[in-house]
This record gives structure tokens, C-alpha cells and sequence, in this order.
């Protein structure tokens, strides 16, 4: 790994955590992307914070990709249900779960919470475990 991706890296794991800890200060409201989603597709007119943040985030992720990357981001080669299915797995786990990685990953371990540190720790290893079934063709 090439010490400019080292850093890009570091400097947008610094983002999403002041980002969640600003989020958290100034609302008191929990930067968990799966649930911010959930709450934003209710359509009430109080959860406008919620798109102001998948917004910025959206917006972010493709001004760095067409305004700073240095090269273009890797394509997957996965096929189109493929990725339809994995979506729609993760979409459910993260309900099953309370929480995604960034709810449980960001927020909850910064928070010390004990559910949080399970839920990391059971994405770590099942993400691990796909990825070498996958690998070996098990």
C-alpha cells in the first residue's frame, strides 16, 4: 500500500469519525447509515436530517471520485444479482442486527457499547469467512 493511499485512507477514517462525533454532539443522533436510510424512505417531514446526511455523503464520495482521486476506483467484476442479492442480504442482517457497521463500527464502539463490540466482531468474521469460501470455491 502506497504511502498516498495510507493517508487517504487515514484522513477518511478521520472524516466519518468527527463527522459521527458532530453528528452526535449537535443532535444527539447516532450515524448509523442502515438506519438513517430506513428512517429517510418514511418520507416524514422531520427526518429531513436524514437526507441532508446521505446527501452530503453521496455528494462527498463523488467529488473525491471525479475531482481528487488520482486514479479512477476499481470496478467490481461481481455479476448485477449478485450484487442485487448480497445488497439485499446486508439490508436484512443490518435490520436483524440493529445496526450496520457503521452504526455498530463508528458510533457504538466509540461509545464503548458491549452489543456493538459483538456485531463488529460477527461482520469481521463472516465477512472473513465469505471471502475465503469464496476464494477456495467451498
Amino acid at each position: 500500500m502506497a504511502l498516498l493511499d495510507r493517508l487517504s485512507a487515514l484522513l477518511g477514517g478521520g472524516l466519518i469519525g468527527l463527522s459521527a462525533t458532530v453528528l452526535l454532539l449537535l443532535s444527539g443522533r447516532i450515524a448509523g447509515i442502515s438506519g438513517m436510510v430506513n428512517g429517510a424512505i418514511t418520507f416524514r417531514k422531520a427526518e429531513a436530517w436524514r437526507w441532508s446526511f446521505i446527501s452530503g455523503l453521496l455528494l462527498g464520495a463523488a467529488l473525491y471520485e471525479y475531482g481528487f482521486a488520482v486514479q479512477p476506483t476499481p470496478r467490481s467484476t461481481f455479476a448485477p444479482i449478485a450484487m442485487l442479492v448480497g445488497g439485499l442480504l446486508v439490508g436484512w442482517g443490518t435490520r436483524m442486527g440493529n445496526g450496520c457497521t457503521s452504526g455498530h463500527g463508528v458510533c457504538g464502539l466509540g461509545r464503548l457499547s458491549g452489543r456493538s463490540l459483538v456485531a463488529v466482531l460477527t461482520f469481521l468474521i463472516t465477512g472473513m469467512l465469505t471471502v475465503f469460501v469464496i476464494r477456495h470455491g467451498l
